[in-house]
């Protein structure tokens, strides 16, 4: 079967500089569509190696009739334009510029090594093609929606996306959000047949809260029954689930001989537990140090005002509520609501602990497979000293080792210039929607492989819910078109208006 004519847009020609192994030009012949090509766009031409694919880098419009300006200005100073003088429309023409990036031999993509021949037909990249040489999984991909300009759904392989980590970046209200939740979408409606993982999304303004609620509108998908909503302000942390380490975590400025006195403390109380059955809280400890008699009277007054500043922020008890083990399960989604507490320090807190959790059961087999959705993740693991940064270090280190044990993160910030660059660079696909600030455009470009000048310049003009995806998920980067979200919305999504009106029905 033939090559359909409307995928047919050009033929290759010659200039100074080619057609080469690295550029080639080719003049727009279909004049079907009033806009048969766009930049950005993927299109093949077969050479003499295989089929090349190469993707549009630049349009040029030109019409011999205006090629000059002093002619134009002569031939209109009697106040009619040109057009009615000549054939103008007859001799314009639009040549575009493509630039060579694998070809096709024997079923295998391969790098550019031969020009394609003056004369060759110039085709939109096929489906399949374009496809395989995107690395994209048409048959069980995680679906975030379409290749820009192509009519080809934007499947991504789950290992590749996700088992060494991913970032989402973008400027507040550039759609990260909006995407995270449509990844959610994918993960939760995933066959059981494909693999499945547990989703554990730690949700700063309550964002993602509405899959947990019931939906009777039949213009949305109820995911009700696959998602949890667990607030911070009931959320307990279980003392004995603390190891002298994590309480130095949690307070870093504990010096050594502290954090070692506090170890001989925690391992007398677990033996007790052990013989009792009964679990210890946060007084037990404080009781346990004040009654200790081996311990300095300088160590021990130091210990206690660090015990008693961690009571003092209610996280603590005897046991875990909600138990993580419980409810972090496969094709579900738990959703950790931090939207109530205003205490930076005591959302680091939640957050190490949880994710030191996570990670242990992981290792232990506790718990299936899972991914941890970390929003504004540059609050959780900045380039900050240790003091401002109390859950950087586990998260660093499921950036580091999480992939080992199938224990993966997904960080969203608008801030990638003050996430910390172990992390961020532990991130092997990175999907950028758009960025304007210069300093964080020069930080994604230093830490996202394939990101040249041409590419970053165009992440300044993305549109909402356009998004560029690089790295390990990709062969190649790829501009996508965010798919529109099947679940309903949180009234954070509505605009400043639309809530005004509803004010305004309220209270008139």
């Amino acid at each position: 079967m033939g090559i359909p004519v409307e995928r047919e847009i050009g033929t290759v020609i010659c200039t100074s500089n080619g057609p080469s192994a690295v550029e080639f030009n080719f003049v727009v012949t279909n004049t079907s569509l009033s806009v048969p090509v766009r930049t950005g766009q993927f299109v093949e031409v077969r050479t003499e190696e295989g089929m090349m694919i190469a993707q549009v880098t630049e349009i040029i419009k030109t019409n011999r009739y205006f090629m000059h300006a002093e002619a134009v200005r002569e031939y209109e100073k009697g106040g009619k334009p040109l057009t009615t003088i000549f054939p103008v429309d007859k001799w314009e023409y639009i040549i575009a510029k493509a630039k060579p990036l694998a070809v096709s031999v024997n079923g295998q993509l391969e790098r550019v090594t031969f020009p394609p021949s003056p004369g060759e037909k110039v085709k939109i990249a096929d489906k399949d093609t374009l496809a395989e040489f995107l690395g994209l999984d048409l048959e069980n991909g995680v679906e975030l929606g379409t290749v820009r300009y192509h009519n080809i759904p934007a499947k991504l392989n789950l290992t590749r996306l996700l088992q060494k980590h991913l970032a989402i970046l973008a400027i507040s209200g550039a759609g990260k959000s909006y995407l995270a939740s449509v990844l959610t979408e994918e993960l939760l409606l995933r066959d059981p047949s494909k693999g499945r993982v547990a989703v554990v999304i730690i949700d700063v303004h309550g964002e993602y809260v509405s899959f947990a609620e019931k939906i009777s509108d039949n213009n949305y998908v109820d995911f009700s029954d696959k998602a949890s909503v667990f607030k911070s302000s009931f959320f307990q942390i279980a003392v004995p689930q603390i190891s002298e380490r994590m309480f130095g975590e949690f307070q870093p400025q504990m010096s050594p001989i502290q954090i070692r006195e506090l170890g001989r403390i925690l391992k007398n109380l677990k033996k007790r537990m052990y013989k009792t059955g009964l679990p210890y809280s946060l007084q037990d400890v404080i009781k346990e140090v004040e009654h200790d008699e081996k311990m300095s009277t300088r160590t021990k007054e130091a210990l206690l005002g660090w015990l008693y500043d961690l009571e003092d922020t209610g996280l603590f008890g005897p046991v875990e509520s909600p138990n993580l083990e419980n409810i972090v399960k496969l094709g579900r989604a738990t959703i950790i609501d931090l939207s109530e507490t205003i205490s930076l320090r005591n959302k680091q807190i939640l957050v190490s602990y949880i994710a030191q959790r996570l990670f242990d059961m992981r290792k232990q087999e506790k718990i299936p497979p899972f991914i941890l959705i970390l929003e504004e993740a540059h609050q959780f693991c900045p380039e900050a000293r240790k003091e401002l940064a109390i859950s950087k270090s586990i998260i660093e280190t499921i950036a580091r080792e999480g992939r080992k044990f199938f224990a993966s993160l997904c960080l969203i910030s608008q801030r990638p210039v003050k996430l910390s660059t172990t992390v961020l660079s532990q991130c092997n696909t990175h999907i950028i929607l758009r960025i304007t600030n210069p300093y964080d455009l020069k930080h994604i470009g230093e830490s996202s492989e394939g990101i040249d000048k041409a590419v970053l310049d165009v992440i300044t003009t993305l549109n909402v819910g356009e998004a560029l995806v690089v790295g390990e998920a990709v062969n190649f980067p790829l501009f996508i078109k965010i798919r529109k979200r099947k679940s309903k919305e949180p009234k954070h999504a509505l605009n400043l208006e639309e809530v005004a009106r509803i004010y305004e029905r309220i209270f008139t």
